[in-house]
């Protein structure tokens, strides 16, 4: 899958699961859940143990989801991963390194920003989509704005999103929105099912706001 079809599916689905774990076993299923209650972005975050194996193991097991990287922090951490087959680079803040080994991988890098200078920093190392983090700190306005400066930016809002919210998120001109613990918090107590309801939901919600705009 090459960079530009990597972006085009994220942008078409518009939805990332962020996929956290306190084991291998439990990030596994969750993202498993998540897959099943339709969502077909995974990011699977470098905080699970042995992360590695696993996006390794969702690769070769789900060949239809676009499966990537979270919390990737240095250069040899994004490295492991780009190696071990993820299709794109998330970080809660941006790093020149990563952002340039990415680069030369030609794997989309997505670093969180906050501030106006962050997102231009990032873009100039070339940051296709830009994660928005916290999300709920600056809140949906934040995208409207920052498209006024900045209209060609790809923004994904992180942190705080949830259904209620969403549908603002995606009005004000988000290429795609990241969710986590509104999604995933059951598999906590091994509830996968209502991981993959909650995941179906997410997916319908998404849909129906595009719909919307579109019409």
């Amino acid at each position: 899958m090459s960079k530009l079809n990597t972006i085009e599916k994220i942008s078409k689905h518009g939805l990332v699961a962020v996929v956290r774990g306190n084991t291998e076993e439990m990030a596994y299923k969750t993202a498993e859940s998540c897959i099943k209650g339709g969502i077909k972005v995974i990011e699977l975050t470098f905080t699970v143990p042995n992360a590695i194996d696993v996006i390794k193991k969702l690769i070769a097991n789900y060949k239809d989801v676009v499966i990537g990287a979270g919390t990737v922090l240095d250069l040899t951490t994004a490295n492991l991963a780009i190696i071990s087959g993820a299709k794109f680079i998330v970080s809660p803040s941006f790093s020149k390194e990563v952002a340039k080994t990415c680069n030369v991988a030609s794997v989309p890098y997505i670093p969180g920003c906050m501030t106006p200078t962050e997102v231009q920093k990032a873009m100039s190392y070339g940051s296709d989509i830009i994660k928005v983090f916290p999300g709920d700190i600056v809140g949906p306005s934040f995208v409207s704005d920052l498209r006024g400066p900045f209209p060609q930016v790809n923004v994904m809002p992180s942190g705080g999103v949830n259904l209620t919210s969403m549908a603002d998120w995606i009005k004000k001109g988000s290429f795609a929105v990241s969710v986590g613990g509104s999604i995933t918090k059951p598999a906590k107590d091994n509830d996968y099912d209502k991981v993959t309801k909650n995941a179906k939901e997410y997916v319908k919600k998404v849909i129906e706001v595009k719909d919307g705009i579109q019409k």
